[in-house]
């Protein structure tokens, strides 16, 4: 592994009173991305870790560091005179199960201990609701049971325990548990949706449609990860579940998105339990495009109760799963000819269309 970080560039804000340096790993992702503009809007100055090239028109804003966060050495000169630390970096889930245990847990390990030593104010750290696996009711609160569903879903349990241990040690830990967050820059999994909208297709869902199904727009995300970098420290040692207000079914809050696009489609139900077997069967053989907790999930309700966020962080969401969905189709429509041909992993391309390639044909 590539040990050497490289420093690109460092320019500091015009800054307020209260100008903090933050330190966001991940800062080249998606959500890091939409996070580092959030905090230079706010006055802060901002470092940026990635193993990813930083290649947005900020990059002359920020001090961009890259390198991996797997490398103790790199996170460390990352870390050093930063105020608050925001960990956002992770291996999704179609990463290799190696790279997801390597860089979900030695990486968040490296991160507390650098953060440690350099005696930061406070660390935030993005965890997701995957940490309920397939839960039996709805809402869900924090303090439900933790079950992972595979190597992603575990890693985000262990993490968040590893930020238990360094509570314990006398630091400040909020921990944010997101639903699946859309906006600006996010492609990934939605893009496959993206793409059939704006080519005029209907588009299956698995069962029929009528679970309720939460989602989160960027940009309240990152709302809530700033009240819980500003807000008392007593209070905000703590974990809170984060996602939209505001959402009906997924069959509705998808339509939304085909009647935006124009075109007279609909959604479209599949029978589930067949749909769900084939997705096991394509998964084994890498043509599948979703992955295990995805389509587990879909057919049945998925969403949490942010009472505790609207209480104790102040938390506010402005958009619904509607707005958040659209908002981020009509980026995708503005930005379509900087990613066409591109695919991988990440949320910052889209994802390979698989076997769903060959069927958006019949529909």
């Amino acid at each position: 592994m590539d040990t050497q970080i490289k420093e690109k560039t460092q320019t500091e804000s015009a800054s307020p009173v209260e100008t903090k340096t933050f330190m966001v790993t991940g800062g080249a992702g998606f959500l890091g991305i939409n996070l580092v503009r959030h905090l230079l809007a706010h006055g802060h100055k901002v470092v940026s870790l990635d193993i990813a090239d930083f290649t947005y028109p900020e990059r002359d804003q920020v001090t961009v560091l890259e390198g991996d966060i797997r490398d103790l050495a790199a996170v460390r000169k990352a870390t050093q005179g930063a105020d608050i630390v925001i960990h956002t970096a992770a291996a999704l889930p179609l990463y290799s199960a190696e790279d997801i245990y390597s860089t979900d847990i030695d990486g968040i390990r490296n991160v507390l201990q650098a953060a440690y030593e350099e005696k930061v104010e406070r660390l935030i750290h993005v965890s997701s609701t995957a940490v309920y696996g397939i839960p039996d009711h709805h809402p869900l609160f924090e303090d439900d049971k933790l079950d992972g569903v595979g190597p992603y879903g575990e890693c985000k349990v262990q993490a968040e325990q590893l930020c238990q241990e360094y509570r314990d040690k006398g630091m400040c830990i909020p921990i944010i548990r997101p639903k699946s967050f859309v906006g600006p820059e996010r492609l990934g999994v939605f893009a496959l949706f993206y793409d059939w909208a704006k080519d005029g297709k209907n588009f299956p869902v698995l069962g029929s449609g009528n679970n309720r199904y939460q989602l989160l727009d960027v940009e309240d995300l990152c709302d809530a990860i700033y009240l819980a970098a500003t807000g008392d420290p007593a209070k905000v040692n703590d974990t809170f579940n984060i996602g939209a207000k505001e959402f009906t079914t997924l069959k509705e809050d998808y339509q939304a998105v085909l009647d935006y696009a124009g075109h007279g489609k609909h959604i479209v139900s599949l029978p589930a339990a067949p749909m769900i077997w084939t997705l096991r069967f394509l998964e084994k053989l890498n043509l599948s495009p979703l992955y295990k907790w995805v389509y587990e999930t879909v057919t049945e309700d998925s969403f949490v109760s942010i009472d505790k966020a609207e209480r104790i962080l102040g938390y506010r969401p402005k958009y619904s799963n509607k707005q958040a969905m659209i908002r981020n189709y009509q980026w995708y429509i503005d930005h379509l000819h900087e990613f066409q041909g591109q695919s991988g992993v990440s949320h910052r391309v889209p994802w390979k269309q698989g076997a769903l390639g060959v069927a958006k044909l019949f529909f």
